[in-house]
């Protein structure tokens, strides 16, 4: 799909979030909305050798449920930039290319950002640049309703709504006993494929 589409911000996103910025001219991200608690805003799922793991930043809410995404500040009173980290590195250090791509990751995810849309879009594009894919992408400047038009993915790409994308197979370093595992962050995708990863979205 060309054009312009609208997606929520997220950390490490699942691959589909990629599926649709690399087919498109230009991705909004939604920086007005209320924040939403549970989904991939804050968090993302890697392969251990359990099986998925979830990943999440732990963030203030204030007293009130209802602050915009952009005010959402991230809470470096929990140790949680060790825990990713050592978690990505037990999940994916055996991985082909991972000596090629984890200090890209580290560098972010150890930067301390005030503001988790900060931390999300800077992963976003430090991603896009290891996927070299040029798609504009830019911030909405005020909040318009869910409208049900196609181009609009903000919250159709969730933890709790099974994906309607096909997700295509490729070798991961576990693989559970059902075989490939699905709906997992790009980065499992980049670290076992590498230059090839754009060929699986």
């Amino acid at each position: 799909m060309s054009g312009k589409i609208y997606l929520s911000t997220a950390y490490l996103p699942p691959a589909v979030y990629f599926v649709y910025i690399v087919e498109a001219d230009e991705a909004m991200i939604e920086r007005e909305e209320n924040y939403l608690k549970q989904s991939y805003r804050n968090r993302c799922y890697i392969l251990s050798s359990s099986g998925p793991q979830v990943l999440t930043v732990p963030v203030y809410l204030g007293s009130f449920h209802k602050t915009p995404v952009k005010d959402i500040c991230i809470d470096y009173s929990k140790r949680w930039q060790q825990v990713h980290l050592g978690a990505i590195i037990s999940s994916y250090s055996s991985s082909p290319y991972f000596q090629f791509y984890y200090e890209i990751i580290e560098k972010v995810i150890q930067t301390d950002f005030k503001f988790l849309l900060d931390l999300n879009m800077e992963l976003l594009q430090a991603l896009l640049g290891i996927l070299r894919v040029n798609t504009k992408i830019a911030y909405t400047a005020d909040f318009k309703p869910v409208t049900g038009t196609e181009n609009d993915y903000r919250y159709k790409i969730s933890p709790k709504k099974k994906s309607e994308y096909p997700a295509k197979k490729y070798l991961q370093v576990f693989n559970s006993d059902n075989g490939f595992v699905p709906g997992l962050s790009i980065i499992d995708m980049v670290f076992n494929t590498g230059p090839e990863a754009i060929n699986y979205l």
